[in-house]
């Protein structure tokens, strides 16, 4: 998580930690993409974890994030009518891609 520096310790229970990403954040398109991010990241550990436990892989944590974060960004550009950055544009700078733009914008202006 230093990579959007948010720290603190995380909930042991899936329930708690998923509320924990929903209610760190005001509502707007940060708030959205934070759960968006929870819920491609679990699934994509999901996956990961039976690839392992009926194929017999191998656990690669940079395969997980990777494909995690190629997830996300699919959803990204279904769900917002406005996101047009390209995949290696973005995942090359997640912290800018988990920035809700028009606050920075505001704040760069005051």
């Amino acid at each position: 998580m230093t990579w959007v520096n948010i720290s603190g310790a995380f909930p042991h229970n899936p329930r708690q930690h998923f509320l924990h990403h929903a209610n760190v954040l005001d509502a707007g398109i940060r708030a959205n993409r934070w759960k968006c991010w929870w819920v491609a990241l679990t699934w994509t550990i999901w996956q990961h974890r039976n690839k392992i436990v009926f194929s017999n892989d191998t656990f690669n944590g940079s395969k997980l994030m990777d494909d995690a974060i190629f997830l996300v960004w699919t959803w990204f550009r279904y769900m917002e009518k406005d996101f047009v950055t390209d995949f290696n544009q973005w995942s090359s700078n997640l912290r800018k891609g988990f920035c809700n733009q028009e606050r920075v914008a505001d704040i760069g202006s005051k």
